[in-house]
């Protein structure tokens, strides 16, 4: 049987306001505001904003571009015992690649009710294929999170750009 895990949840304020600093960084490139933060042995060793626009990327998502810090920096494809912290909760491209990383616990600010899938549209991380299970927490410093996206957006219609002020024409 399997032992009990640890987890010290006394640092997860701190480390979601980082993720909600880089989330702020990404608001002032106009990308919609999501940050994350990837934490192993009480250090910060990824960091990233969504930048998809800018990166002209789709998978540069928060979780994406501190998940690929963090191998960098540890020079390894594999972040067992990591927590990540990301200020909205992860969609099915992040939710697969933190399984394939072997993150131990994803700690989330708001829910994602569109497309979220640790909580809101299925629980990606109960499915039984997975071959890796992920530890998930989430509503840290969910009114704070949240209210970044929505003044985000608020913004953007105020000036008339959508969400990133691009047409993208979906003809065939």
């Amino acid at each position: 049987m399997k032992r009990p895990q640890i987890i010290d949840r006394s640092q997860d304020d701190h480390f979601m306001r980082e993720a909600l600093a880089l989330a702020a960084q990404g608001a002032a490139l106009g990308e919609v505001p999501v940050g994350a933060v990837l934490v192993h042995e009480g250090k910060v060793v990824g960091r990233g904003f969504n930048c998809p626009i800018s990166r002209h990327d789709p998978s540069a998502h928060a979780e994406m571009v501190a998940i690929r810090d963090a191998a960098s920096a540890l020079e390894n494809y594999r972040l067992p015992g990591s927590t990540l912290y990301v200020t909205l909760e992860p969609c099915s491209m992040c939710a697969g690649l933190i399984v394939h990383a072997r993150v131990q616990r994803v700690v989330f600010g708001a829910t994602e009710p569109k497309a979220g899938v640790a909580a809101s549209r299925g629980q990606f991380f109960e499915q039984a294929f997975l071959n890796h299970r992920v530890l998930i927490e989430g509503g840290i410093l969910a009114e704070a999170c949240s209210a970044m996206l929505s003044d985000f957006f608020r913004q953007r219609r105020m000036l008339g750009r959508g969400d990133t002020g691009q047409v993208i024409s979906t003809a065939e």
